[in-house]
């Protein structure tokens, strides 16, 4: 099997200071160099181009996801058989590039994930933040694709798993939407082991506002895959619950002529909750299943 060409991604936004150093880590390890400056006000696209790089260039702040897309195209147009991604902040060390292609010429994958949580790796993160991506981990996890790092930015792609999904979201969001979509593509996803240096003045988004978004993405990809189980099921759980409190209500009503607000506010409220829900679910599987039917055939 002959060596595959591999082409490092890497997404960076007013990273002057560490761009340096992972182009120039990269590039003894890969064919070639691919930065995104994603709309940098600093040297960040300079640098990056003056030590052998292929600098795409935003004018403005686009967001990772955005910025990933545009290096994902760069990297097949450059004829890529793997693509590596990596920040551009330092935190991945690129020596361990290795660690993730290696793997593509072993077993029929797609996608390797650099996990900072199996055995052999490991990481500074402080113990919030290690919950908060544990806990998002557990949220992305779909069927069989189990991973334990689901919000890891160090991964490889084959070439075919770059051509097959189709990724819309411009931010953070881009990860676990990444790994949503492989799973229903049927994508082979694997995991290694990395060490992931973090550093807290080096990042240039709010970790409060970064896991919020990453969380509404995740949900908002979940709900869209399951929309009966996501929407219909809590929609009919909330219709007993609203059935109790009418009952109640009634109960009431007979024996001694007088309606309680609370309890009758309380029954409304969440009758039109469920329903709004099992509304929600109802249309969401519609629209979800014409979309289907309409790739089908648009296939044959």
């Amino acid at each position: 099997m002959s060596k595959p060409f591999v082409v490092a991604c890497v997404p960076a936004f007013n990273e002057e200071n560490t761009i340096g150093g992972v182009v120039v880590r990269a590039i003894k390890l890969v064919d070639r160099v691919v930065v995104c400056d994603d709309g940098s006000v600093d040297l960040t696209g300079d640098i990056a181009y003056g030590l052998g790089a292929d600098v795409i260039r935003h004018e403005k702040n686009r967001g990772y996801g955005a910025a990933l897309k545009s290096t994902f195209e760069k990297a097949l147009s450059l004829g890529a058989d793997v693509v590596v991604t990596l920040d551009g902040d330092g935190q991945h060390d690129p020596r361990e590039i290795t660690r993730l292609v290696e793997p593509f010429g072993k077993v029929d994958l797609d996608i390797v994930i650099g996990s900072r949580f199996l055995e052999g790796g490991g990481s500074n993160v402080p113990i919030w933040r290690e919950a908060g991506i544990r806990f998002i981990t557990g949220l992305t996890l779909n069927g069989k694709q189990e991973v334990t790092d689901a919000q890891s930015g160090f991964r490889a792609y084959s070439r075919r798993a770059l051509k097959t999904l189709v990724l819309t979201e411009d931010g953070m969001g881009i990860s676990t939407e990444i790994l949503v979509k492989a799973s229903e593509n049927g994508l082979k996803v694997a995991e290694v082991p990395v060490n992931i240096k973090y550093d807290e003045n080096s990042s240039t988004h709010n970790p409060i506002m970064h896991g919020l978004i990453v969380i509404l993405s995740t949900v908002k990809y979940l709900s869209m895959k399951r929309p009966i189980l996501f929407y219909g099921v809590p929609g009919f759980i909330g219709l007993l619950v609203a059935s109790f409190f009418w009952i109640w209500t009634l109960q009431i009503y007979s024996v001694y002529g007088r309606i309680v607000t609370n309890l009758a506010l309380i029954a409304l409220s969440a009758t039109v909750v469920s329903l709004m829900l099992l509304n929600t679910a109802i249309i969401l599987w519609i629209f979800i299943n014409i979309l289907k039917e309409k790739v089908i055939t648009n296939r044959y």
